[in-house]
């Protein structure tokens, strides 16, 4: 139960990057994960500049020796809890962002998970606007996550257990709204851009829980999604990249169905 439960608030409640072990091993794989960053505790969002960590290509790398990709903005478009602190600049920005989350209705491909311990997974996911993906975790790894637009849930196919969550209580919702505008429907706290990656960055306070950071970084020219990092409020991060992406591909509904009946951990 424990190791599920980390295994969920590392995904959801801090899914940015530490330096840790599993970088060398997604590059020997041809897969350039971001360089390394060094993370003491959680930052604090009043008056600290917000640095997008280096980002990913989406595809991998052409050969195992290549480098890691380690773009850094080239122009930085301040932070603000107030849309009426951005400049135009950063409201184009946010605006194409939004344009993009919004028009793709479907979504499949491979991805690359780096905790905040360091450890690698990998596996295939599927996504279908509005409020449905399903992450297939490559084995040694047991673990299924599926949204089927009201809930999430986190399977353990070794343990047959599962853990649900109001898919409207996790980051992945907005990933998965059927239409979405950063600057009116979220917390936007940062828009940067370089010639590689446009990173909108949304930030959520929770009296309880504490305040959990989304970071989401895009291709500069096509705005496609490249990866997502969520830092929670201990300052731990996970980043999961996407690549290999089809949006013509359309997933199969039964990919998406939660059984209810499981037992619930």
């Amino acid at each position: 139960m424990q190791s599920r439960t980390v295994f969920f608030a590392a995904l959801l409640a801090s899914l940015a990057l530490a330096s840790l072990p599993g970088f060398a091993a997604a590059v020997a794989e041809g897969i350039p994960m971001p360089a390394p960053q060094p993370k003491a505790s959680a930052p604090s969002m009043a008056g600290t500049p917000l640095r997008p960590p280096a980002g990913l290509s989406q595809q991998p790398a052409p050969a195992p020796e290549a480098p890691s990709v380690s773009p850094k903005p080239s122009a930085r478009f301040g932070q603000s809890g107030s849309t009426t602190a951005f400049d135009a600049r950063q409201r184009t920005l946010a605006d194409r962002v939004s344009s993009y989350l919004s028009n793709v209705r479907q979504l499949t491909g491979d991805f690359v998970q780096v905790g905040p311990d360091g450890s690698k997974s990998k596996g295939e996911f599927y996504l279908q606007k509005p409020g449905r993906v399903r992450f297939d975790y490559s084995p040694p790894s047991p673990i299924e996550l599926i949204a089927d637009g009201q809930s999430v849930v986190v399977r353990d196919r070794k343990l047959a257990t599962q853990d649900l969550y109001p898919l409207s209580q996790t980051p992945l919702r907005f990933l998965l709204a059927d239409r979405i505008d950063l600057m009116r429907d979220t917390n936007l706290v940062g828009v940067y851009a370089d010639d590689v990656f446009v990173t909108v960055v949304i930030e959520e306070r929770q009296i309880i829980a504490g305040t959990h950071r989304l970071m989401m970084m895009f291709g500069a020219q096509d705005y496609q999604l490249r990866q997502w990092t969520v830092t929670d409020p201990q300052g731990l991060d996970t980043t999961v990249a996407v690549y290999n992406l089809d949006n013509r591909r359309t997933p199969d509904p039964s990919l998406f169905r939660i059984d209810y009946t499981r037992p619930i951990q």
